[in-house]
């Protein structure tokens, strides 16, 4: 990949959007569909454990085949939403998953309502093993599902219910425009833009972008007070009518993890909020400030911050995964080499970055918006990291391919700490040391305690909405008591941050996803923790986690690599990490 050819080469999937190819497979999905249905609906209960088994694979093939056409259409549209081709394939593909979803419901129900006996057969054929897992995490739903007809009347419900609050929400906050005076000129942004200020060198200016961002939506206040309203009441409806006994279950039983451990992992990350608090009385001292502000928490520490151009940056990140594993190496160059990384910003090109795994049986790909900073160093690492997990959990079959949540960031995260502290270990300069510090312990911050930070105020927010409507002053008051917990005395939070919920798009699109992200960051700091301890011993077992894909529970998963999730110390042992890296900054500090 040359520095003149850093787009993606999507005929690696499809030739071109009006491929015969693809146009043979877009038509022929419904009539599969259709064909599966007239075999099957109605009738798994009655089949025995070896046509149970077959019926599974034809599903699983189904889905292999519309992967690749729906993420081919989706990369697209991620490359120029702009390009009237790719946008209606985008929405012809959108349109055609919906029917399919509909049509193909029926076989998890069944494989849901399938007796315990008859389960426990298929389970006992050798050939079974690889679906096992999947088919046990349907049937973890079994007592909060309805019937097939009053699963597809909640689906179209949502049309004009939660998904249209939700379209609402993302139409709104993707039409603002913000206008404010920098480096004496009043112009508008976008904003990202405003939030981006939020690393700029003043504090004038990260104070006016982040009360310019916030006050805009407390100028919509009225419709976010009501979409939260109602997708709360929504979904406290849903729960009510599944029988769910808190807002938050679903989401558990999704992630194989049971509330108390939860609970437990948020108990123990809020019984560290003083480490948080240490590190901004720190950066409160670096910046000369008596007391930061909470648009203060992410401002540079250094005049100005070094640029890498993507030739470097791409070395630095493949050569940070070849000393870990030379084989790492070469997976993660492969993606530059066989171009399916998009790299540079442009009109119409998605924004942030993903990484998108089809199948076991087609190639992962790399988005990117590289500009050069420190920062998007790291997510080079990052993304890597997913597309090497993906690599790697090729060795699965498609419905056991994609990781669980909660381990869905572990190579990603983990490839981060590997370039950090590849960084830190040939990095002589203080300064850069530490603003490469700096910048790992407030991203473990933001990925831990905001996290939970969101999850409890996500959590009072639905249980508080089922006495009644709630007023935009009564959200803002929970939304500051819980931020108030993570900041104590440490960090003064600005007037307009009251409406810091009103954006947050988790809030609306996955409801409590948030604490997946505390569970991720805390996993891996335990991991390469074992990482330094054990050296090369560690390895075999790292590996054999990420190709798992999701064919184990998180706890089983983890066990692989030798970490123990259930163990009372464990979650503190990423908060030990934390304190070391506290610590390693202050020993710097005192060398300037």
């Amino acid at each position: 990949m040359t520095s003149t050819n850093l787009t993606w080469n999507t005929a690696l999937l499809y030739p071109a959007p009006d491929s015969e190819q693809l146009v043979s497979d877009l038509a022929a999905f419904e009539a599969l569909a259709a064909d599966f249905r007239e075999c099957y609906f109605g009738k798994v209960a009655g089949l025995d454990a070896a046509a149970i088994l077959a019926a599974v694979r034809e599903y699983e093939a189904m889905q292999v085949r519309m992967a690749r056409a729906f993420c081919y259409a989706h990369l697209l549209f991620a490359d120029d939403s702009g390009n009237g081709t790719y946008l209606a394939l985008s929405q012809r593909c959108s349109e055609l998953g919906s029917r399919l979803s509909q049509q193909l419901l029926f076989f998890d129900l069944e494989l849901m309502e399938l007796a315990d006996d008859r389960f426990d057969q298929f389970c006992a054929q050798p050939d079974a093993a690889a679906y096992i897992h999947f088919l046990t995490g349907i049937r973890k739903f079994r007592p909060y599902t309805l019937k097939e007809n009053e699963e597809r009347l909640l689906t179209r419900k949502d049309l004009t219910g939660m998904r249209a609050f939700t379209k609402l929400f993302d139409e709104l906050s993707a039409s603002f425009s913000y206008r404010m005076e920098l480096d004496g000129q009043e112009r508008d942004f976008t904003g990202e833009e405003l939030l981006s200020m939020l690393h700029h060198t003043s504090a004038d200016v990260r104070f006016r972008a982040f009360t310019t961002f916030l006050e805009k939506h407390a100028d919509n206040g009225i419709v976010y007070n009501a979409v939260f309203n109602n997708m709360a009441l929504d979904h406290g409806q849903e729960m009510e009518l599944r029988n769910y006994g808190s807002p938050i279950q679903p989401t558990n039983i999704g992630n194989e993890i049971p509330d108390e451990a939860v609970e437990h992992l948020m108990a123990v990350t809020e019984a560290n909020y003083g480490l948080a608090q240490e590190y901004f009385r720190l950066k409160a001292k670096m910046l000369g400030m008596d007391r930061i502000r909470n648009c203060d928490v992410y401002a540079p520490v250094v005049e100005s911050e070094r640029k890498y151009d993507f030739a470097e940056a791409r070395r630095m990140v493949v050569d940070s995964y070849a000393a870990y594993d030379p084989e790492f190496g070469r997976i993660v160059d492969d993606f530059f080499l066989e171009r399916r990384v998009d790299v540079m910003p442009r009109t119409g090109k998605s924004g942030g970055a993903f990484a998108m795994g089809v199948s076991p049986e087609a190639p992962p790909f790399l988005l990117l918006n590289y500009t050069g900073t420190l920062r998007d160093l790291a997510t080079i690492a990052h993304e890597a990291g997913h597309g090497l997990h993906f690599v790697l959990a090729q060795k699965q079959t498609m419905l056991n391919y994609h990781a669980p949540l909660p381990l869905a960031e572990t190579a990603s995260v983990f490839g981060e700490m590997l370039l950090t502290r590849q960084l830190l270990d040939k990095e002589s300069d203080p300064t850069v040391r530490t603003s490469l510090l700096c910048a790992k312990i407030e991203d473990i911050i933001a990925t831990t305690f905001r996290q939970t930070v969101l999850t409890r105020f996500e959590l009072r927010l639905h249980n508080e909405r089922k006495n009644g409507l709630l007023s935009s002053d009564r959200i803002g008051e929970i939304w500051l008591e819980e931020n108030s917990r993570l900041f104590g005395d440490a960090v003064e939070m600005i007037p307009a941050y009251k409406w810091g919920w009103s954006y947050i798009s988790h809030f609306i699109h996955s409801r409590f996803y948030c604490y997946s992200y505390t569970f991720a960051e805390l996993l891996v700091l335990a991991l390469f923790q074992k990482y330094r301890e054990d050296g090369d011993s560690f390895k075999p077992g790292y590996r054999s986690l990420l190709e798992s894909g999701g064919a184990l529970s998180p706890a089983d998963t983890a066990r692989l690599a030798g970490i123990d999730i259930t163990e009372s110390g464990f979650w503190q042992k990423g908060y030990d990490f934390l304190g070391g890296l506290i610590e390693e900054l202050k020993t710097v500090k005192s060398q300037q």
